[in-house]
């Protein structure tokens, strides 16, 4: 699937800063449960699996033929077994009753190979790493959203964050199986559907020159402190509440313009918080896959109007902004 570049300036980037998945595991704790829920503009779906106190009997060890998908052939193979001091590293949940391999393409030095762990008809997508803390640097969190984007060319995924690391298989069954319900409710919501983050930036000097020249009040302000020849502070003060109020909401109507215009072509939007003083809106949107196309277009007629403004578009990615999935662990 292509990833569009931005109208005005293309940059690949990470997914929108905000509330991306969020989940936790610790090396020497099994999953008891899970909360899945799914967000979106203040309608969030929400599913949640209670978990019996009782632990899940392990499963037993199939080294079943497995269907490997890579460079779009499939192939056959076999499960690679467990190390005893290795972990399962789990990049995503998808749903999938056949075991599948994706390829050596996960996290570490030499890429490990990256396949499903399954309870029913859902599937964890997992490769075995060492059970430590993993540091988030480059390589590892690109690594992490390699696999995501992979995976998400044929299937919905639920996406995990980055370091989550279960100690067995059993481990990963058992959150299959205590939020099973979950899962599936959340990845029903997420059907075909993938997310795009789009941030607009301004050139903030020229900005305040153009609320200057419009704003009489802020015009005349100014001119009456280049002209005082005694202190000014005060004055200052008050221009200063002036500029940052009416920059607001200059960019608040920028924001609500661009919203009201990109409805219409997705299911939901997530505003996230700017980053530094040039940026005005962050924002990721869900955007079902047909209508990839027509989000495309949307944006660049958007920014083909907005010529003062730098529009920077990256996706497709999966739903971060829209899945939230919380782990909660009993010590074994």
């Amino acid at each position: 699937m292509r990833r569009p570049a931005s109208p005005r300036k293309g940059q690949r980037s990470r997914p929108p800063a905000g509330a991306p998945a969020r989940s936790s595991a610790r090396r020497s704790q099994p999953a008891r449960a899970a909360k899945a829920t799914s967000k979106s503009n203040g309608a969030a779906g929400r599913a949640s699996a209670k978990p019996s106190a009782r632990a899940a009997r392990p499963a037993p060890d199939r080294r079943a033929s497995e269907k490997t998908v890579q460079g779009g052939r499939t192939m056959t193979g076999v499960e690679p077994a467990a190390g005893a001091s290795r972990g399962k590293y789990v990049y995503c949940i998808i749903e999938s009753a056949d075991p599948l391999r994706f390829g050596p393409i996960g996290i570490g030095a030499d890429p490990s190979d990256v396949y499903t762990v399954h309870y029913r008809n859902l599937g964890a997508v997992v490769s075995d790493a060492p059970l430590e803390v993993l540091d988030s640097t480059r390589e590892n969190v690109l690594a992490h959203e390699r696999v995501n984007e992979t995976v998400m060319h044929e299937h919905t995924v639920i996406p995990m964050s980055f370091g989550t690391i279960f100690k067995t298989r059993e481990d990963i069954v058992e959150l299959l199986r205590s939020a099973a319900e979950a899962f599936g409710d959340v990845l029903n919501k997420m059907q075909n559907k993938l997310e795009f983050g789009l941030k607009v930036l301004w050139d903030r000097d020229q900005a305040i020159r153009e609320v200057e020249h419009d704003d009489e009040d802020i015009s005349r302000l100014k001119k009456e402190i280049s002209g005082q020849k005694g202190p000014t502070y005060f004055a200052r003060m008050q221009y200063g509440r002036l500029i940052d109020s009416a920059l607001q909401s200059r960019s608040e109507r920028y924001v609500a313009d661009i919203l009201e215009q990109l409805r219409e072509v997705s299911v939901a939007s997530r505003i996230n918080k700017p980053i530094g003083d040039k940026m005005i809106m962050n924002a990721a949107f869900l955007i079902a896959r047909d209508q990839e196309t027509a989000f495309d277009g949307k944006v660049k007629s958007i920014a083909s109007r907005f010529d003062k403004l730098t529009f920077k578009y990256t996706g497709p990615w999966p739903p971060y902004n829209f899945v939230n999935i919380r782990l909660k662990l009993e010590r074994a």
